[in-house]
C-alpha cells in the first residue's frame, strides 16, 4: 500500500504565528516570514542576480511549509526584467497544508494574493511521491515532493543552482539537520551552487564542511544574531546555448505532447505524421477517460499513473480542453473486488479517491450499478483528438503530414528522417519516435518487446439512448460507457496480435456483442432497444510493451555486452522512445513527454529515480542481451 500522507495541522501561536503541533515549533519567526524568506534564502543566495542570463535556474528547498519561499522567489523572479529563462523550485514536506488551510494562511499575505492562488488552484491532492506544477504559463515549475525528505531526496535526479535550507529547528526536527541528510542534499548541488539557512548550529557547519560547502556566517534576520551561507565549488562558466533540434515522428497524443513539452522550452521542432492529420490512429477515438490505476502493492505502473493522471489534469485544465467535471466511477468485478477497492482507499484523500457502497455509487451515477465502486471526483473523459489540437496549439507547431519515415539515417550530429525512395523530410539534432508499433520497423535491431492490441468500441444507436438519460457520469469497470454530448461509446475490445500481424481495421459485430455484454455486466437492469448488427464504431490498434510499462528515454546501442547495465550501456545519441502506452495514453503520455523533455534539456525529472529506470526503453534489449549471452 502507499504511504498515507498525513497533512499539516493548521495552529497558531500565542503571537499569531503558524505553528506545528507535530513539531512544536513555529513555521517562521514572530517578525515576518516573507520578509524571512527574502533576506535569508533569496539574499543568502544572491538572488535574483545569481539567475540572470540563464535559460534554467534551479532551487531546491527542505520544507515547504506555507510555500512563502516559493512565492518569495516567484515574485523577485516575475520582478526581475534579466530574470532567468525558466525558473524550477523544487521542495520536500512530510506534512503539506490542504488547499483550504493554504488559503486561510495565505491570506496574511495580499500582496501575493495573484500568486498564491495560481498555486492553490494547482494544488494536489496529498498523495506521496512527485507533483509536477506548471505555472506562470509554464514558464516556473514547482516539483513538490511529498514523503519523508530522507526518502524523496533519493529518488531525486538533478542538479540545484541554490539550495534554501529550512524546516523546523535541529533540536526539534534533528532527521533534517543530520549529517547523513546534508550529505544527501549535498549530491543534488550543481558546480558553483550556493546554500543558505537561518540555523548557524555547529554540528551543522561541520557536516555541512564535510559535504564540500564553504561557509560563512552573515548577519542574521530580526532577532537571529547570524545566518548561514555557503557555496559548494567554483562557479560554472554558463555554457553557449546549443542547437535544440527535434525531428518528433507521428502525431497522436504522444507525439503532441512531446512537441508542446520542447516547444515550451524554446526547441526547434518538426512532427511528421504520416497519415493526412494529427490524431487519426489510437489517438483518433473520441473520446477517453482520464483516470489512476490503483494497487495494492503501489507498484511502479501504479506509482506512475498517480503522478501521470495528476500533471495530465492539470495540463487538460489549463488547455481548456472540453470533458466533464462529474468524476468516474470504477465499478467493481464482483464482491471480493469491492472488499478489494475497500482496502484500496484507506490511504488515500478523498480527493483523491473514495468507495461507495452499490447503493451510494448507484445514486451518484443515475443507474442501478452491479456492485459498488471507486469513485474519483476529478477524473473525466477528455477527446484525444481534442487534446492533441490544443496542445498543438499552445506549442505553436504546424505538423507536416503525409510525411512517412522510412529510414532514418545519423551522420554524427544530426539525425535525417527520409522517405520510401530516401528523399530527405527533416533533419535535426534529436529524433524522438512516437509512432507506436511503426517505431519497430525503423528500428529492427532493437528490442522494443511491442505487442498491438486491437481494440474495437461501439457506439450506442441514437435510439437506444433513452434508457440512459439518468446517467451521470462515466462508468468503467470490466468495460467502459462515455456520455459525451453528441454520442454515447462503449467498449471496448482487446484483441493482442504480433507486431507484424495484418492489421485489420474491419468492425466485428461478435465485438460489439462483446462491448454490450460489458454495459450491461456494469448496467445489469439497463435494457436497451438495440443488437449488435444494429452498431457502428471504430477500431485501432494500441501499441503495448511486454511489461506494459512505457518506453520513455534513450535507445540504446545495438551491440552491448552482458556486463552493462542501464546505468552505464551506450546509447544511440540523439534517438529517443516515447512508445508503448497501450490503452492509457491518455493519461500516461504527457508526463512521459515531460519527463523525456527534461532529460533532454537537462533538468531535475518530474519523476521518481526508480521510474525512470522502469521506463527506461534500453530495458527489454538489455534482457535479450542477457539471455543470448547465457546461451552460450
Amino acid at each position: 500500500m502507499p504511504t498515507r500522507i498525513v497533512p499539516a495541522r493548521l495552529s497558531w501561536s500565542s503571537e499569531h504565528v503558524p505553528r506545528s503541533d507535530d513539531y512544536d515549533d513555529v513555521y517562521h519567526t514572530t517578525e515576518g516570514g516573507l520578509e524571512q524568506a527574502r533576506q535569508v534564502f533569496l539574499a543568502g543566495n544572491a538572488l535574483p542576480e545569481r539567475w540572470r542570463q540563464r535559460s534554467n535556474f534551479t532551487i531546491l528547498e527542505t520544507g515547504f511549509g506555507l510555500g512563502l519561499s516559493f512565492l518569495a522567489s516567484w515574485q523577485a523572479w516575475r520582478d526581475d526584467p534579466q530574470r532567468s529563462t525558466h525558473l524550477h523550485f523544487i521542495s520536500t514536506e512530510l506534512h503539506p497544508f490542504t488547499r483550504n488551510d493554504l488559503a486561510q494562511l495565505h491570506a496574511q499575505w495580499p500582496e501575493l494574493s495573484e500568486l498564491s492562488a495560481e498555486l492553490r488552484h494547482h494544488w494536489p491532492p496529498l498523495t506521496p511521491g512527485f507533483h509536477h506544477l506548471l505555472l506562470d504559463g509554464g514558464r516556473v515549475t514547482l516539483t513538490l515532493l511529498f514523503g519523508d525528505a530522507r526518502e524523496t531526496l533519493l529518488q531525486l535526479r538533478g542538479k540545484a543552482d541554490a539550495i534554501f535550507l529550512d524546516g523546523f529547528a535541529p533540536q526539534k526536527n534533528p532527521a533534517l539537520w543530520s549529517s547523513e541528510f546534508l550529505a544527501l542534499l549535498s549530491q543534488h548541488v550543481a558546480p558553483g551552487a550556493t546554500l543558505a539557512s537561518w540555523c548557524v548550529a555547529g554540528d551543522v557547519r561541520t557536516a555541512l564542511k564535510n559535504a564540500g560547502w564553504t561557509l560563512q556566517k552573515k548577519a542574521g534576520f530580526a532577532r537571529k544574531r547570524h545566518m548561514l551561507v555557503g557555496a559548494h565549488g567554483a562557479d560554472a562558466a554558463i555554457a553557449p546555448a546549443e542547437e535544440n533540434s527535434a525531428v518528433i515522428i507521428g502525431a497522436g497524443i504522444a507525439g503532441c505532447s512531446m512537441a508542446e513539452a520542447l516547444a515550451r522550452r524554446g526547441w526547434q521542432i518538426t512532427l511528421l505524421e504520416k497519415n493526412a492529420g494529427v490524431a487519426q490512429e489510437a489517438s483518433g477515438n473520441p473520446s477517453g477517460l482520464l483516470h489512476p490505476m490503483l494497487a495494492k502493492d503501489d507498484n511502479l505502473a501504479a506509482r506512475f499513473s498517480r503522478a501521470a493522471y495528476l500533471y495530465t489534469l492539470r495540463l487538460r485544465n489549463r488547455l481548456g480542453v472540453q470533458g466533464a467535471s462529474s468524476g468516474i466511477l470504477e465499478i467493481a468485478a464482483d464482491s471480493a473486488d469491492e472488499a478489494a477497492q475497500q482496502l484500496l482507499v484507506q490511504t488515500y484523500p478523498e480527493d483523491y479517491v473514495q468507495w461507495l457502497n452499490r447503493a451510494e455509487a448507484s445514486t451518484l451515477a443515475g443507474q442501478a450499478l452491479a456492485h459498488g465502486a471507486l469513485h474519483f471526483p476529478h477524473g473525466t473523459w477528455v477527446s484525444p483528438p481534442d487534446f492533441c489540437r490544443s496542445l498543438l496549439e499552445a506549442s505553436g507547431i504546424a505538423p507536416h503530414c503525409n510525411s512517412a519515415v522510412a529510414t532514418l539515417q545519423h551522420d554524427g550530429t544530426h539525425w535525417h528522417a527520409l522517405d520510401v525512395k530516401g528523399q530527405p523530410i527533416a533533419s535535426a539534432t534529436h529524433v524522438i519516435l512516437a509512432n507506436a508499433a511503426a517505431a519497430q520497423t525503423l528500428l529492427p535491431q532493437v528490442e522494443l518487446a511491442l505487442r498491438q492490441i486491437r481494440g474495437q468500441l461501439s457506439y450506442l444507436p441514437s435510439d437506444s439512448l433513452g434508457a440512459l438519460d439518468d446517467l451521470r457520469m462515466s462508468l468503467c469497470g470490466v468495460g467502459y460507457v462515455i456520455r459525451m454530448p453528441e454520442q454515447t461509446v462503449i467498449g471496448a475490445s482487446f484483441v493482442e496480435q504480433d507486431i507484424d500481424a495484418s492489421m485489420n481495421a474491419t468492425e466485428c459485430p461478435a465485438e460489439h456483442a462483446e462491448n454490450l455484454d460489458k454495459l450491461h455486466a456494469m448496467l445489469p437492469t439497463l435494457k436497451l432497444a438495440t443488437t449488435p448488427d444494429q452498431m457502428t464504431g471504430r477500431v485501432a490498434f494500441r501499441t503495448a510493451s511486454r511489461d506494459r510499462l512505457p518506453l520513455v528515454g534513450t535507445l540504446p546501442q545495438v551491440q552491448l555486452k552482458e556486463q552493462h547495465t542501464l546505468a552505464n550501456l551506450p546509447r544511440q545519441a540523439g534517438l529517443h522512445a516515447l512508445l508503448g502506452f497501450g490503452s492509457r495514453g491518455l493519461t500516461w503520455a504527457p508526463l512521459a513527454a515531460e519527463t523525456l523533455a527534461a532529460q533532454l534539456n537537462g533538468e531535475a525529472l518530474p519523476i521518481e529515480t526508480d521510474l525512470v529506470r522502469a521506463l527506461d526503453p534500453a530495458r527489454h534489449h538489455l534482457r535479450l542481451v542477457r539471455r543470448e549471452a547465457n546461451r552460450q
